[in-house]
């Protein structure tokens, strides 16, 4: 299935534009589908805890706590299929298969462990202002 390029994509850029080349708030553009998957809860996290290393699956399945197996594969597919995620399978018996981080994986993951530090620094404002939120509409 092809997609129609974006508004402001290479396709449709025009020479003395100044536009982006892709625009996330455009519905067709392949931008928000990576976003998508980048941001995706189990996306974020699969991503931020690959950042410690090399992991195989049940590893990071144990790391990314909650996560069912079908759900981490399918994150694990899709971060593939991004370029964020290098899976490497060993033959070996049993088989072996690390997933670790490619080059624009790190530099991404980088980016969401910076999101995750200011959560978690400003989560009890967060928790204040969900019990206030919670008080007013009892």
């Amino acid at each position: 299935m092809a997609t129609e390029p974006c508004a402001g994509s290479p396709a449709g850029l025009d020479q003395h534009s100044d536009e982006l080349p892709y625009d996330v708030f455009a519905r067709n553009c392949p931008s928000r589908h990576v976003l998508k998957d980048v941001t995706h809860a189990w996306g974020s996290l699969t991503l931020a805890a690959l950042l410690d290393g090399s992991f195989r699956f049940n590893e990071l399945r144990r790391r990314v706590d909650g996560v069912s197996e079908k759900m981490l594969s399918q994150t694990l597919h899709a971060l593939e299929r991004d370029g964020l995620v290098h899976r490497e399978a060993q033959l070996t018996n049993p088989p072996r298969v690390d997933y670790q981080l490619t080059e624009l994986g790190t530099t991404v993951a980088r980016q969401l462990q910076e999101l995750i530090a200011l959560v978690e620094g400003r989560l009890p404002e967060v928790l204040a202002a969900q019990q206030a939120y919670d008080a007013r509409q009892r």
